[in-house]
This record gives structure tokens, sequence and C-alpha cells, in this order.
């Protein structure tokens, strides 16, 4: 069962009851005779709290980490910030940690081979729909080598954002950068907590990657196995600007459609699945090219069209 993406964007007391999360407006005021709604921990897969004036318990907190749901914070402009994930929720967490750490630099350099070619894939499939030039990523892609050791990613990366909006808006990919920034940034976040979330669940740590590594960055691994997903996010945000340009505030309507992403149709090993379980059978699939029971990672596929 896909797991819900909610958010929450007014002043609020959560708490939870009788395995709830209760949203109540009781003490907020202007909004005491607003009904109470409640969600099932276990329905939840990530909550992200966007007012400044949400409270919430401690006891919420502890079922929230031991459901598995990632709890993504953000600051005054909206923007995700912080990310709560489980210390504990997989069995064989040790186990898998340790095939983790002891993973062999031929074996990741593999990894990041097959997440690359994945990645670039799909940026060419997001070119072929709007009619771009994808030709020069589909031949990146092939070329790949072990470790990524021409540096493909960047070329492909270089071509693929001058190439993916139109070219009177002359977009340069940057994180505070002109928008649409903004709703990749966004898009973005919702992806990496979901990778995240998939990562614990796996039983692995997601501060070790396979290629990234930043000694202030707790989510390494989250950001190597996100990069083939990110081109869903770009496909979205590519949608929206055909349909309008006021992007400078994300909106709420801007917001709906990018809280949608967990649930895209994506193709996996020839099944199409929402991309947060997609997010679920790569991370599975990551620990067992670690516990060496398979070479080969489950990593998604763009449908043409």
């Amino acid at each position: 069962m896909i797991k819900r993406t909610i958010c929450i964007e007014n002043a609020c007391f959560l708490k939870f009851v009788n395995q709830q999360m209760v949203v109540s407006y009781r003490h907020i005021k202007g909004m005491e005779d607003k009904p109470d709604k409640s969600v099932p921990i276990e329905d939840l897969g990530m909550l992200v709290l966007e007012h400044q004036q949400i409270s919430l318990t401690h006891y919420l907190l502890n079922k929230l980490a031991e459901g598995n749901v990632a709890v993504v914070t953000c600051n005054d402009t909206h923007h995700p910030t912080g990310l709560l994930m489980p210390l504990e929720s997989n069995t064989l967490q040790s186990e898998r940690f340790r095939a983790q750490i002891e993973a062999s630099e031929p074996l990741k350099k593999q990894l990041w081979q097959q997440t690359v070619k994945a990645k670039i894939s799909n940026q060419a499939a997001v070119l072929k729909r709007w009619d771009g030039k994808y030709k020069l990523l589909a031949n990146l892609a092939d070329s790949v080598k072990s470790g990524d050791a021409d540096n493909n990613e960047a070329v492909a990366a270089a071509h693929y954002w001058r190439n993916l909006f139109p070219p009177a808006w002359n977009f340069y990919r940057k994180r505070d950068g002109l928008p649409p920034n903004n709703l990749l940034n966004y898009g973005y976040a919702i992806v990496r907590a979901g990778m995240a979330r998939a990562i614990v669940g796996a039983g692995m740590l997601p501060t070790m990657g396979i290629f990234h590594r930043n000694r202030y960055n707790a989510y390494c691994l989250a950001d190597d196995m996100m990069e083939p997903y990110r081109p869903f996010v770009d496909r979205v945000v590519r949608n929206l600007v055909d349909k309008t340009s006021a992007m400078d505030t994300l909106t709420p309507e801007l917001k709906v459609a990018l809280l949608q992403i967990p649930a895209l149709d994506v193709l996996l090993a020839d099944e199409k699945s929402p991309l947060m379980v997609a997010m679920q059978r790569t991370a599975v699939s990551l620990a067992k090219c670690y516990a060496g029971e398979q070479r080969k990672l489950l990593l998604p596929l763009m449908e043409e069209g």
C-alpha cells in the first residue's frame, strides 16, 4: 500500500490518540470551532510541517519514528529545512550496516555507474517529451564507465539544464537561483526525504554514500540513490511551467502538484510502481547488492510520452 504524504500549512496542535495522528484546532485563536481531523499512523509515509505555529507532542514524534514516517520541517518561506528519521526500523539493521561499511570500492563504483546511467537515461526521456535535444544524453547514458570515470553525469547536466526550459528563460540551475529553482528545490526535498525513509527502512545508514561524501551531510546515501528519481521532479516542474509563469511564490496549488510526486507511476523492472514504493524497492535492492545477493540495482525508468 502506498503511504500518504500530508502537508500541514495552518497553525494547529498535533497529538497521538488511538494509533492516529490527530490534528486539533481547539487552542488556535479564531479556529476553535474547526473540527479535529485524524489519520492512522500506519497510513503515513511523510509528514511535511510548514506553519511556524504548529505544536506537537513528543509522544506523537515517537510514534511517527516507530512507524518510519519521514517528518519534514519547513522554514518561514515554506522551504524544507529538516528531516526526522527513526534510529531503528529494520530487524537486520546491524548485519546490513556491516555489509554497507565493508562494501568494496569496485562494488561502489559499479553501483554508481548503474545509478548515473539510469539518471541520464531519465533526463533524456524528459527532454524527448518536449522534443528537446535528447540524443546526446542517450549516448552519454550508454557510455557511462565504472564510477563514472569520465564524469558523464556533469556533462549531461550541463546539456540538460540548457535545454529543459524555454530558451528565453535563460535558466541556470542553482539552489538559490531564480524560479523555477524554488519548485525544483521543494520537489527534490520531498524525494530526498522519501529516499532517506526507504534507506532506513531497508536497514542501512543514510549517512554513508556510494559517491557523495560530505562530513556535514547526514544523508549522503539518500542523495546518491535519489539521482535517477530527480528527473521525475523535473518533469512535474516542466509541466507546471507550461501552465503558468507565476512561480515566484510556492502557492498552495503549486505545492499540491509537487506533493503528488511520491504517488507518480514509475517503471521498475518492467512493472509500474508508485514512486514512493519504487524507492523502497530500490533501497532493498541496494541492501542486497551490499550483501552480495545480487549485482544489479532496481532503478526507475521513465516511460516515453
